[in-house]
């Protein structure tokens, strides 16, 4: 055990020499891998701040029944709850309403300025079926019933804000996709480097009886190492990133009341990302290291 361990030890350092002798090359291969990775990290970072917006809004889709200012609750309230298409009711009063809106950020001064009540009382329809075609067909029929002034669909934009962030993700793993295989390919041509320039060595090794899997770990480990430096490089560059956006959404945001912040990635979805740039590594150290070795 202790041998082996040795063994990991001394292939390691060779890594690491390796590096340190060619700080330029090795600079510029990390640099590679974290600017490619830092675009879909950027990207699943956006798509996080994101979801934390939407979900402060519902996203169950619901019916608002607005009231005319003559209108009775006790004539309309039965015929809603008669239907067999409603799951729930609420009723919401002109002076909660103002309360509701008084409590809005950004909305307080406004409606303190304000000489009178303007909203109307409403009823909040929630269905046993959310489609839209559900929705739009109970939205027709209480545009009918009398006392009704205005009838909306909710929440319609927070579906289409749904289904917008599934088609981000789908784009960006196809985009992380397509660029881990460009960094297997960047470091599988730079592990193939360092073998032609060692291949004399190899050589020497394997005719001394050095076994396959001896020659193999100093290239793992370099390979592993420069994934790892790339990965550590995205990172920075997606801070900095998002420390340069935040300037612009700060502002934008107290124009609403707003202390809103785009946040870094969490502690174990970063970690996620050096140990993904440290596989693509070492995958690519394997590929290029088991192809010569054939």
């Amino acid at each position: 055990m202790m041998a082996w361990l040795r063994q990991h030890r001394d292939a390691l350092a060779r890594a690491f020499g390796k590096l340190r002798a060619q700080r330029g090359a090795s600079l510029l291969n990390a640099l590679v891998i974290g600017v490619a990775l830092s675009l879909p990290a950027g990207g699943y970072a956006l798509l996080a701040n994101l979801q934390l917006v939407a979900q402060r809004f519902t996203l169950e889709p619901q019916v608002s029944v607005f009231l005319k200012a003559e209108a009775k609750r006790s004539e309309l309230e039965p015929r809603l709850r008669g239907d067999a298409r409603v799951a729930q009711l609420r009723f919401v009063s002109r002076e909660e309403a103002l309360q509701e809106l008084r409590r809005s950020e950004g909305l307080a001064e406004v409606v303190a300025a304000l000489e009178r009540n303007p909203l109307p009382d409403a009823f909040v329809v929630r269905l046993r079926d959310g489609s839209a075609a559900a929705l739009e067909a109970l939205a027709a029929d209480v545009r009918a019933l009398p006392g009704v002034a205005h009838v909306q669909v909710d929440s319609a934009w927070a579906q289409r804000l749904g289904a917008l962030a599934r088609i981000g993700r789908l784009a960006l793993a196809a985009l992380a996709t397509l660029l881990a295989t460009g960094l297997v390919a960047v470091t599988f041509n730079t592990i193939r480097l360092q073998i032609l320039t060692q291949r004399e060595e190899i050589e020497v090794s394997q005719l001394l009886g050095a076994t396959d899997a001896f020659i193999r770990r100093p290239f793992f480990y370099l390979g592993l190492l420069q994934g790892l430096a790339g990965g550590a490089l995205g990172l920075a560059i997606l801070w900095v990133g998002l420390a340069t956006l935040n300037q612009g959404v700060r502002d934008l945001a107290q124009t609403y009341g707003s202390g809103f912040q785009l946040a870094f990635l969490p502690g174990p979805e970063a970690l996620a990302v050096l140990g993904l740039s440290a596989l693509l590594g070492w995958l690519g150290a394997l590929l290029s290291v088991s192809k010569y070795l054939r």
